[in-house]
C-alpha cells in the first residue's frame, strides 16, 4: 500500500511517520531538476486550482509554490492578502469558504498564528486540501522537507550524520521542522547551538543537545543549519548586538576549518550576511544555500501532486 494514498492535508511534519517522510522524499527527488536543465512538466493537476494565501511575507515559499503548481498543470491564485477583504474585516475562515465556492481544491497558507492551518483544515469541504506553508514559530514542514531532500542529495545515511542547527531556534519554526525530520530519518547526533535566550526552552522537550559556545558545537559536523533573528517574534530586549553575535555565533571562513571534511552549509533565508553567516562562507563551495532553493521547488511539487492526485 502507498504510504501517501490518504494523505490529504500536510500541517506538519509531525503528523508523518519515517515511511511517509522517505516517500515523500523519493517522490520530490522524481521532480528535482538542477538549474539551468529544462524544468519537469506534468499534467498531473490539470482542471485543479491551487490558491496562495499568505498573511505573512515571503518570497521562496511563494515563489516556488506557485512554480511547483505551475509545473504541474494546476491553475495558480495569489492573493495579496493585505489589498484582500481580510483587510475589510473578513475572517480567514471566510475568505477560505468563499475561494471554496469556486471551486479551489487546495489552499497553501501562511500565518503568524500558530495552529491556523489545523483549525481550517477541520473546516473545509472532504474534497479540499490545506498545506502549511509556515505558521507562527511551531511549523514549516515543506522547508524541512526540502531541507532533508538536500542533505540526503549529498549524504544519505542519516545515521553517520552529525548536524548542528545554529541560531534562533527558540523562535524558528524551520528549526523545528527539521529537527523533527531530522529525528524521524535517524540523525546520529543532533546538536542546538546558539545564546541560552535563543535556545528552546527546556520544557518543550525538543530533540538534540544544547550548546551556547558555538566552536564546540559545530566541531565536526557534517551539517550546519544556520537561522537567521527572527526580530518579529522577539521583544526588544531579546534581540541581540548584531556585530557581537556575528563575534560568537556567525559561520566564518576560520569556523569552517573546525567542521568534518566535506561538510554541507545550510540556511533557509532570507540570510542577515555579516550577522549569522559571512559573506565567503555564504557564497563558498561547502554552500548549499541555492541548492535548497532549487529543491524547494521538487518538495513542493512532490506534496502537491500527493494530496491533489489522490
Amino acid at each position: 500500500m502507498n504510504p501517501l494514498s490518504e494523505l490529504r492535508h500536510l500541517l506538519g511534519l509531525d503528523s508523518l511517520d519515517s515511511e511517509q517522510l522517505l516517500a515523500l522524499l523519493e517522490r520530490a527527488q522524481e521532480f528535482h531538476c538542477p538549474a539551468g536543465e529544462p524544468p519537469v512538466m506534468h499534467d498531473l493537476l490539470r482542471g485543479k486550482t491551487v490558491a496562495n494565501l499568505f498573511f505573512e511575507p515571503s518570497t521562496r515559499t511563494r515563489a516556488s509554490f506557485e512554480i511547483a503548481a505551475q509545473r504541474l498543470g494546476a491553475n495558480v491564485l495569489n492573493l495579496d492578502m493585505a489589498t484582500s477583504s481580510t483587510a475589510k474585516g473578513e475572517t480567514e475562515l471566510d475568505t477560505v469558504r468563499t475561494l471554496e465556492a469556486m471551486n479551489v481544491d487546495c489552499f497553501v497558507i501562511r500565518h503568524k498564528q500558530d495552529g491556523m492551518q489545523h483549525w481550517l483544515a477541520e473546516q473545509v469541504a472532504d474534497h479540499v486540501s490545506i498545506v502549511n506553508a509556515g505558521s507562527g514559530h511551531t511549523q514549516h514542514p515543506t522547508q524541512g522537507l526540502l531541507d532533508m531532500l538536500t542533505i540526503r542529495q549529498h549524504k544519505p545515511d542519516f545515521h553517520k550524520l552529525h548536524v548542528a542547527i545554529v541560531g534562533d531556534i527558540r523562535h524558528s519554526r524551520v528549526a523545528r521542522s527539521a529537527i523533527h525530520a531530522l529525528s524521524l530519518l535517524g540523525v546520529g547526533d543532533l546538536r542546538l547551538v546558539g545564546p541560552e535566550n535563543l535556545l528552546p526552552a527546556t520544557d518543550e522537550n525538543i530533540p538534540g543537545e544544547p550548546f551556547t559556545d558555538m566552536d564546540a558545537g559545530i566541531r565536526g559536523c557534517d551539517v550546519v543549519m544556520m537561522l537567521r533573528i527572527q526580530k518579529e517574534r522577539m521583544s526588544d530586549s531579546d534581540i541581540p548586538d548584531a556585530e557581537e553575535y556575528h563575534q560568537r555565533y556567525g559561520l566564518t571562513l576560520p569556523r569552517m576549518d573546525l567542521l568534518a571534511d566535506d561538510p554541507l552549509v545550510m540556511h533557509p533565508g532570507p540570510m542577515n550576511r555579516g550577522v549569522e553567516i559571512a559573506d565567503e562562507v555564504a557564497d563558498g563551495p561547502a554552500s548549499v544555500i541555492l541548492e535548497q532553493v532549487n529543491n524547494g521547488v521538487a518538495a513542493r511539487m512532490a506534496v502537491l501532486a500527493t494530496l491533489l492526485d489522490r
